[in-house]
């Protein structure tokens, strides 16, 4: 005989002090813990409706000889398998005091049968119990961690079914082809159509291209996830730093007029209309016999090669080294010392980090950059 599955229980809200917690009780002991810490209510709520009642620890009485109480909280119950897991559930909405979450803990971990889950052991159980395939799992936790709209829509679309939906007419037009190909072999001698074995090579060849369409999509999915790369670059004093406080709104990178104050790689983390970004502030682009200085422009030069935007600053009255294109914006800083009728390189955009000027258009301009991006990743979806 089987032996019977382990009954788990978790916070599943939150750690730390709140208004509301939820605990989660699943498996075959998750109404006898719910009786057991309910009694008043005689039995089990409907199911998927909040019941209120008053939870006691079970076989424990306080000074006076009554009941240890420990909230008075609102309970549910989805029995199995309409549930997240697929198993019998309880969910347990106290108030989310340390002192509350801390007895309502002790006393599940004192019953026989029920023991604490590991990290993602319900969303495991959810899988292992067909509630959900691996794609949707991985999208649970992609919400959960969702800072920016892009990420939220992005796992939301996953957790609907895009991906699984995509990978499973793969696989059926796999198993087709394959069928095609087996019956030219196992019915060579019957009146079978002579192309069977074209048929499934030209489905083949399309699937493959799909695929490698979907593979070649440079990592926008994941640059969602974790965030976009744009680093700012350009010869030294020319106002990296200074937009790096501006746009970001902080300041987080030392600002001087001596050159070469910007050594190593500076990240800070942006929401760029609804996307993750990365900012990268990076040492200025010149030669020097300083070794520390020689490392972050080496290091400068890597990150903007790497990155998915640049930022290009130039100043009034110098050469622009580097062109304008789709991953480049040419930014013309301190563009308040800048005459009606000086040279502006072409495709050039015109901010002033002193006044404020220009720097609204250049974020909307960034969010064109980086949503057009991310449009790729869309319509793959």
């Amino acid at each position: 005989m089987a032996a019977e599955p382990t009954t788990i229980f978790a916070l599943a809200s939150a750690p730390g002090r709140a208004g509301v917690a939820v605990v989660r009780v699943s498996g075959p002991r998750a109404g006898d813990a719910l009786k057991a810490l309910a009694p008043d209510l005689a039995g089990l709520p409907p199911p998927r409706y909040a019941a209120r009642a008053v939870l006691y620890v079970p076989g424990a009485n306080s000074e006076n000889g009554e009941r240890e109480k420990i909230d008075d909280a609102l309970v549910l119950w989805f029995p199995g398998p309409a549930s997240f897991t697929g198993e019998d559930v309880a969910e347990l909405h106290i108030h989310g005091g340390h002192a509350v979450l801390d007895s309502l803990i002790t006393s599940l971990g004192a019953m026989a049968g029920l023991v604490p889950a590991g990290p993602g052991e319900f969303s495991r159980r959810a899988f292992e119990n067909g509630k959900m395939d691996l794609t949707a799992v991985e999208a649970i936790a992609d919400l959960v961690d969702a800072e920016t709209a892009a990420q939220r829509r992005q796992a939301l679309s996953q957790m609907g079914g895009a991906l699984a939906r995509r990978y499973d007419g793969w696989r059926e037009r796999l198993v087709k082809s394959m069928a095609f190909a087996e019956a030219s072999i196992d019915f060579a001698e019957e009146d079978i159509p002579d192309d069977l074995v074209r048929q499934s090579i030209e489905a083949l060849k399309a699937l493959a291209d799909e695929i490698d369409l979907h593979l070649a999509d440079g990592g926008i999915g994941e640059r969602i996830r974790s965030g976009f790369r744009i680093a700012l670059t350009g010869a030294p004093n020319v106002g990296k730093s200074s937009l790096l406080n501006a746009l970001t709104k902080r300041d987080v990178a030392i600002v001087s007029d001596i050159a070469g104050t910007t050594r190593d790689v500076i990240e800070v983390p942006m929401d760029l209309g609804g996307y993750a970004a990365t900012l990268i502030d990076t040492a200025g682009l010149r030669e020097s016999d300083d070794k520390i200085e020689q490392e972050g422009v080496r290091r400068a030069r890597d990150q903007a090669a790497s990155a998915d935007l640049r930022l290009h600053l130039i100043e009034p009255g110098t050469h622009a080294d580097v062109t304008a294109d789709d991953k480049t914006l040419l930014v013309l800083n301190k563009a308040d010392l800048v005459s009606e009728d000086a040279a502006v390189p072409p495709g050039a955009l015109l901010i002033s980090v002193k006044t404020g000027a220009g720097l609204a258009g250049l974020i909307s301009e960034m969010t064109n950059r980086i949503r057009n991006l991310a449009a790729g990743q869309a319509e793959a979806s």
